[in-house]
């Protein structure tokens, strides 16, 4: 198992990867029919149960961050 060095606050590393995998995400034009396919999972027999992990997620959460309201 490697290792990872201690990066300081944050994990500039793993920051980046996430940032260029989303990016070649985006880039691949792939967001708007997966963003369809969700919808049709929300709207279909999926729905219930997706609300449902839905509303157990927001139960663990502790609100907005008033930060982001500005």
């Amino acid at each position: 198992m490697a290792t990872q060095q201690n990066e300081g606050e944050g994990n500039r590393t793993a920051a980046k990867q996430y940032n260029d995998s989303q990016k070649k995400f985006v880039d691949s034009g792939k967001v708007d029919p997966a963003a369809r396919d969700a919808a049709k999972a929300v709207d279909g027999a999926e729905g219930s149960e997706l609300r449902k992990a839905e509303h157990i997620g927001k139960r663990h959460s502790r609100g907005e961050d008033p930060q982001l309201k500005k």
